[in-house]
């Protein structure tokens, strides 16, 4: 058999043990002694080729994961952060967009839609938020209903709402994604209708700079939980080469993987948003380097640090190389 051919025939197997290793050691073990038997086939008809050396890379990592000692379960969490989340997300960053760009293509309709009809505002957003908020504009304080509340319930009580519906986007996307869809879309609609509010008055520069102080983690946090239910989604519908089940199994893996992470962004989300939002009037500099703090985690940590790592991946095993 050609190298080339070899490549193609077991390249989606060895991808896959390594970047979502098994977990049931019965599953690593049965890893393991494919890759041994590869091992020895490359050796013999590619002694000298890449594949080779990538193959016995990852036996050896397998062999350690089965043997070495068990004081490594400390570093599951650090490795979760540094390799798995980030691999998982660019593993999925064309689904994750395609949930960016339907959110933003609504939330285009919300504003234009209620730039064009103000009694669109009502319809989306409660007329009681309405009213206080046009209250606080014309008192020269247009962000004001952030500084009401104990700042510690707010900050609980929001995260477990997000984190709540965001559970809720993931696990619905079962049905063929559609409510997932859903969701990113009425969201979009909602922050656009939001804004036009703010920009009607001539405030839509604050806007962002006040509400993103945690709208940044919070809606970035939604889109990737309404990417999560897309991917549970897309596992059935589109299986690929695989079995439907086993499809649908990895993308119910990969989507509560993202779920998993976007926890504690949830919950720093809703801590800005308790304790932080509010002070836009007295420290106005605490408040926008928050945002573009924000800003700069969610573009490298969910865009760029994964598209970098995993070219740093030992072998690639492309199509241009397959």
């Amino acid at each position: 058999m050609r190298e080339a051919l070899f490549i193609k025939k077991n390249k989606d197997r060895w991808l896959r043990d390594q970047h979502l290793p098994p977990a049931d050691p019965d599953e690593m073990a049965a890893s393991f002694t494919q890759l041994v038997d590869d091992l020895a086939y490359a050796k013999t008809f590619y002694p000298s080729g890449k594949v080779t050396s990538y193959i016995n890379a990852q036996a050896s990592k397998i062999y350690l994961d089965i043997y070495k000692n068990r004081k490594e379960e400390s570093n599951r969490i650090i490795t979760f952060w540094r390799y798995d989340l980030p691999l998982t997300i660019r593993k999925h960053h064309g689904i994750l967009f395609f949930a960016f760009l339907l959110f933003t293509l609504f939330f285009v309709i919300g504003f234009f839609t209620a730039s064009a009809d103000e009694s669109v505002a009502a319809d989306v957003l409660s007329p009681g938020y309405i009213e206080e908020t046009h209250a606080n504009i014309a008192k020269g304080n247009p962000f004001g209903i952030y500084e009401g509340g104990n700042s510690l319930f707010t900050w609980l009580g929001i995260m477990v709402n997000n984190t709540a519906v965001a559970l809720r986007t993931f696990s619905s996307g079962i049905v063929f994604g559609l409510p997932s869809l859903y969701d990113l879309a009425e969201t979009g609609v909602m922050v656009g209708v939001f804004d036009q509010l703010f920009a009607a008055k001539g405030l839509g520069t604050d806007f962002w700079l006040v509400v993103f102080v945690h709208g940044t983690l919070e809606i970035a946090a939604f889109i990737l939980a309404g990417g999560a239910g897309l991917i549970l989604g897309k596992g059935f519908l589109f299986p690929g080469t695989i079995k439907r089940l086993d499809a649908f199994k990895q993308g119910a893996k990969d989507g509560m993987k993202i779920i998993i992470g976007l926890l504690p962004v949830f919950a720093l989300a809703a801590f800005f948003e308790g304790f932080i939002t509010r002070l836009y009037n007295d420290i106005s500099a605490l408040t926008t380097a928050v945002f573009a703090l924000s800003v700069v985690f969610v573009i490298w940590y969910f865009i760029i640090y994964p598209i970098r790592l995993y070219k740093r991946l030992p072998v690639q095993l492309n199509e241009e190389e397959a």
